[in-house]
């Protein structure tokens, strides 16, 4: 969520209060004060039974992220409440909850009582009943390490409108999901993404009075940052200056609850003549075979037009360019959408490595094992489908162990992906800048590096078949491998010159201030 290269995946509170970085993957809560169970008791027992069922593909919930389940008898009868986000259903919620399960059981063992947050849900169990009533410890503050740096009061007279207003709707959504998300612009053009959810078995006003109590946290806590969350066992809190909620995956709610069950319709014998029920079977079924063969075709040929689309896009990456094959060298290395979301979790939050001005960077890993990094170009980022195709064809032409080397792309609707080699130690401006792993940059490996950066750069400008400028050479587009070697990255402001060119003019500034 921050620009930060390192997580801290388990830790463990004691004050009800608690103030973390945004870049904390997961916060685990252990109740101290609640009671202790004994190890192989009917108590673990219980416990460990109603959470394997909390995420089990056989418990749907109210089907719309929310879990709530007990099991055993009292004294040993554990209770449990599961939250996904709102845009989280399905299978990816119930991955989220038994990674939840996993952390819970492993980070407070025989501790009676946990809470455990996730950036797509949160779970918490109990050994009392805790449904239908407001729980706001532990009260989880994190935060954005970034700065308002235009308009700080603009910006949060902005934001309190906005969190208000979801905060209304949230609590007022009903019993079957109580969350709520927008966007509001600032005096700068920034725009603020905000979020607020309450566990559907709150009351409309004891939801909003728990969202209360986050919007008066955030001068505590956050003020001043780009971005927030305040999470309580009951509600949650969110802003930010960029997309979190993937609004089209939002399930809309239905006009009326479903019912808890139906009873089987009795069989019934119908009147009439056998004349009679034929025409009523053919008036019926001849309408349904007729639509279903027209959608069908329907298809067929969007289909058809989308894939021919694809591929005259595909043969002309760059426009005016009278190269139609200028792609086959990238061809074979493109990926589809659907294997780079199962490789990086849907692009979640736990395996984002970093944000830039284009966009962001996540850890990924194969089906082979491999592990990848994938650059999603944001939608409203200063790198338009020009740069992307520029980058895509430079980079696999280029082959250099000062290089970082392309190990495929992605494009698809809005989505736009570049897969590189993962580089484990991150970008040179991470360990410059951090006191700790600065003290690793002795003379040999400073040496090293510059020399190795020296070596990708004359590669570039004189040893390629293509003759490059990078144009944004900078700490953070120089990676850092195992072995401490340099490689250059970030091709998308990168200009080519034909081999005995020593100079150009330009349209426009680009690189970074």
């Amino acid at each position: 969520m921050a620009p930060l290269m390192f997580s801290f995946r388990f830790l463990f509170f004691l004050s009800p209060v608690l103030f973390l970085m945004i870049s904390t993957q997961s916060a685990p809560y252990c109740y101290n004060d609640k009671g202790n169970y004994t190890t192989n008791s009917t108590y673990q027992t219980n416990l460990n039974t109603l959470l394997s069922f909390l995420s089990s593909p056989s418990n749907n919930g109210n089907g719309y992220g929310f879990y709530n389940s007990s099991y055993g008898e009292n004294p040993d009868q554990v209770y449990a409440i599961g939250l996904c986000r709102g845009d989280i259903t399905g299978n990816p919620c119930r991955y989220c909850l038994s990674n939840a399960t996993q952390l819970l059981t492993q980070s407070c063992p025989n501790q009676k009582e946990a809470f455990v947050v996730f950036d797509q849900c949160t779970l918490r169990y109990a050994s009392r009943s805790i449904y239908g009533a407001m729980e706001i410890v532990p009260n989880l503050m994190l935060y954005n390490i970034q700065n308002v740096s235009y308009d700080v009061d603009g910006f949060f007279q902005e934001l309190s409108t906005l969190l208000q207003d979801l905060r209304g709707q949230a609590a007022g959504n009903g019993s079957l999901r109580k969350f709520a998300a927008g966007t509001a612009t600032a005096n700068n053009f920034q725009t603020i993404y905000g979020l607020a959810q309450c566990t559907p078995d709150l009351t409309e006003q004891i939801c909003s009075d728990c969202l209360g109590r986050s919007l008066a946290d955030i001068p505590e806590c956050c003020q001043g940052k780009v971005g927030a969350r305040i999470s309580k066992p009951s509600c949650d809190l969110r802003y930010e200056i960029y997309r979190f909620v993937d609004p089209t995956t939002v399930p809309p709610l239905p006009s009326s609850p479903p019912p808890l069950s139906s009873p089987p319709l009795p069989s019934t014998s119908t009147g009439g003549s056998k004349s009679n029920r034929s025409h009523t079977v053919i008036i019926i079924v001849v309408p349904i075979v007729v639509s279903v063969v027209l959608i069908v075709i329907f298809f067929c040929i969007c289909l058809r037009v989308r894939r021919t689309k694809k591929k005259l896009e595909n043969r002309k990456l760059i426009p005016g360019s009278d190269d139609t094959d200028e792609i086959g060298p990238a061809e074979s290395l493109q990926f589809d959408l659907a294997t780079i979301r199962v490789s990086t979790d849907d692009f979640s939050e736990a395996n984002k490595l970093g944000q830039g001005g284009f966009g962001s960077v996540y850890r990924g890993r194969l089906l082979n094992g491999k592990d990848i990094a994938v650059k999603r170009l944001s939608t409203n980022s200063g790198q338009g489908d020009l740069e992307f195709k520029n980058e895509v064809l430079l980079v696999a032409k280029l082959q250099h162990r000062n290089l970082v080397t392309l190990l495929g792309f992605c494009l698809e609707g809005n989505e736009r992906l570049l897969i590189y080699e993962y580089v484990p130690n991150a970008s040179l401006d991470h360990i410059i800048f951090d006191p700790t792993k600065r003290a690793q940059l002795d003379w040999v490996r400073r040496y090293k590096i510059i020399v190795g950066t020296a070596r990708g750069l004359l590669y570039l400008h004189e040893e390629s078949r293509l003759k490059i400028i990078h144009r944004d050479l900078k700490a953070s587009n120089i990676l850092i491998d195992a072995e401490m070697n340099p490689k250059i990255s970030d091709f998308g402001m990168a200009r080519l010159f034909v081999p005995d060119q020593t100079q150009g003019n330009t349209s426009r500034i680009v690189g970074t201030l």
